[in-house]
């Protein structure tokens, strides 16, 4: 469990399967059997950063998508379907995949193989979300980003809420693409927030799901694309006349994000849920402290200690290479120059922090910390809550549990806390 932890903290983007041209080739019709007919989700169990990806078992064949790659409907090259079991073939620029799964219990599970290494999978139905929203379109950097905007049902005007998510493949949902789950934490948010007479806009950060189609190289990257992206948004609500005031809300690594297009947009009042105080680099080293073995954690800190100067670093160990691979060391370098109590200082408007005294990842310190530096903002930290915003046991393990339990609640107190704030 502790590998899932980094996927939440750390923005994934493995560059696992290079290229993503079509496959041509003709494939012979295959039965399939009904009970694994049709789209699975979930993730391959990469050591230290887990790969979502989803797949398609169909009737003559097949495809696999991997959304962070920007990765979609890749062709089977061929498939053996044997009732409840399936064996696939993949060729992927010369390179060959070979994935095995076995039906048990409502959940497909089994290995995916290249170029020799071996990783398990364990895959869930993937299920199309309940729409309750309008879908809008803003642009951006490199084309329109698409976004849900949640209305309540009264008429307006309204203050309308921006919506930011945490780090990794994270949904406008508050899920991270390709887990075996879903908590659904930022779509309860936000319906709770319509319910009020509170508008919101959340969205799938670019290079992901609905916005699969804004992903750039790796090495192009830059944390500032993604304050970008929120800035656009901020516009985007100002200049409608529907809305009263515009706020951002921010969670986990959205915060940060959050809270410097807030700043740079003029944003009405900013709320951060779950966000760190310190610089990510220091966060990363905490979490990897629990992890890592000691000669890999000494490389680790020899490493962030010359990306917190700017500096790449070519010679990076094979157990590493998905942490701190050069072509992701450009982002990591812009990421942490960030520290979020030194931004949170700086905004000139009404700040509201929020965080659980049971946050496995942002301990309730951060918060302390963020309204030391922010002694005129507001702060409320909920007992029993965790990083998903909903009621959980400090055990780790159950604690975990709930982030793939989309029928838990949220937490009433922070509900209210945020529409008080809002509506004050």
């Amino acid at each position: 469990m502790k590998k899932f932890v980094l996927v939440i903290i750390f923005t994934s983007l493995i560059a696992l399967f290079g290229g993503c041209s079509n496959n041509d080739k003709e494939e012979e019709l295959v039965p399939v059997n009904n009970e694994i007919a049709g789209a699975w989700e979930g993730s391959i169990d990469i050591p230290q950063s887990p790969l979502p990806i989803i797949l398609k078992l169909e009737e003559g064949g097949g495809s696999l998508s991997v959304p962070v790659q920007n990765m979609h409907d890749y062709p089977f090259s061929n498939v053996v379907y044997n009732g409840n079991e399936a064996n696939i073939n993949i060729d992927l620029s010369g390179s060959q995949i070979t994935i095995k799964l076995a039906y048990d219990n409502g959940k497909l599970q089994g290995t995916f193989t290249q170029n020799g290494g071996s990783f398990p999978l364990e895959l869930t139905r993937h299920e199309k979300e309940e729409v309750t929203y309008s879908e809008i379109e803003v642009e951006v950097d490199g084309g329109k980003l698409k976004a849900a905007l949640e209305l309540p049902e009264k008429d307006g005007p309204y203050p309308v809420s921006i919506i930011v998510a945490g780090s990794g493949p994270t949904d406008k949902n508050g899920n991270t693409i390709g887990a075996p789950g879903k908590n659904d934490s930022l779509k309860m948010l936000a319906e709770s927030l319509a319910s009020e007479g509170i508008a919101s806009i959340r969205f799938d950060k670019r290079g992901i799901g609905e916005n699969a189609q804004l992903s750039v190289k790796e090495e192009d990257l830059r944390f500032e694309n993604l304050i970008s992206d929120v800035e656009q948004l901020i516009k985007f609500a100002s200049t409608d006349e529907q809305f009263t005031s515009v706020n951002v809300i921010g969670h986990s690594e959205g915060s940060l994000i959050g809270m410097v297009a807030a700043q740079n947009q003029r944003a009405d009042r900013f709320i951060s849920i779950a966000g760190p105080a310190r610089s990510a680099d220091l966060i990363l080293q905490d979490q990897l402290k629990e992890q890592l073995p000691p000669e890999l954690m000494i490389e680790t800190e020899e490493i962030i200690a010359k990306l917190v100067k700017g500096d790449t670093v070519n010679d990076v160990s094979n157990e590493l290479q998905a942490l701190f691979r050069p072509s992701v060391q450009p982002y990591l370098i812009s990421w942490f120059s960030y520290e979020p109590k030194s931004t949170i200082k700086e905004l000139n408007m009404d700040v509201l922090i929020i965080n659980g005294t049971n946050d496995l990842q942002v301990p309730q310190s951060e918060a302390v910390m963020l309204k030391q530096a922010k002694s005129n903002a507001e702060i409320v930290i909920i007992d029993e809550m965790n990083h998903v915003l909903k009621q959980a046991p400090r055990d780790r393990e159950e604690n975990l549990a709930t982030y793939f339990n989309p029928e838990l609640p949220l937490m009433p107190e922070f509900v209210s806390s945020i529409t008080d704030f809002l509506l004050r």
